[in-house]
């Protein structure tokens, strides 16, 4: 009887499944109760795998962050006015509340995690300077307190933190569109 064929590798295809295994673990169950073996199972490959493309799970959590951020802009690129980047927004951090959780969490104790968050801001101005060219003028200060501000807005839309307050969904996505036009336009 023959014996058989070797797999074979895919280094592309296994990253992409290690990265998506580890943004639904650090989802749910969430960061710190996920593990690098759980990652490679929930992926459907051993643990050996992993450390074969990653190091740690912090440096999963970081190529995670990566695509997630890159998703988020590429959405808001599409978005055609104010109140499309309001939903964008609210619907990308509704999606990744325990991710976004631990993002914020890790930026005060790990200085790689606060470094990626700082690019990935610097990133984000960068894409708002290329699409709206009227926000060169406003200062690289300004646009990092806009920009603050609203993510801020956005994780407390998607949080439900304005529902506790009494203030009904509708007008706190009202709430992050009015911002947002004020910070960047229309």
């Amino acid at each position: 009887m023959a014996s058989p064929a070797p797999r074979r590798r895919h280094p592309e295809a296994t990253r992409a499944a290690l990265l998506e295994a580890a943004r639904l673990e650090f989802e749910d169950p969430g960061y710190d109760a996920t593990h690098t073996n759980r990652i490679a199972a929930r992926a459907g490959f051993a643990p050996q795998t992993f450390y074969r493309h990653f190091p740690d799970k912090a440096a999963i959590f970081l190529a995670v962050y990566r695509l997630w951020t890159e998703k988020e802009l590429d959405l808001l690129e599409e978005a055609q006015d104010a109140a499309g980047a309001a939903a964008v927004l609210i619907a990308s951090h509704r999606a990744s509340l325990n991710f976004r959780r631990a993002l914020r969490t890790l930026s005060l104790t790990d200085p790689a995690v606060r470094a990626a968050r700082v690019e990935s801001r610097k990133l984000q101005i960068q894409r708002l300077q290329a699409r709206s060219p009227h926000l060169a003028g406003l200062g690289f200060a300004r646009l990092s307190a806009d920009l603050l501000t609203l993510e801020r807005l956005a994780d407390a839309c998607a949080e439900g933190e304005f529902g506790d307050l009494g203030v009904p969904e509708y007008a706190a996505k009202v709430i992050l569109t009015e911002a947002i036009r004020r910070a960047f336009g229309p």
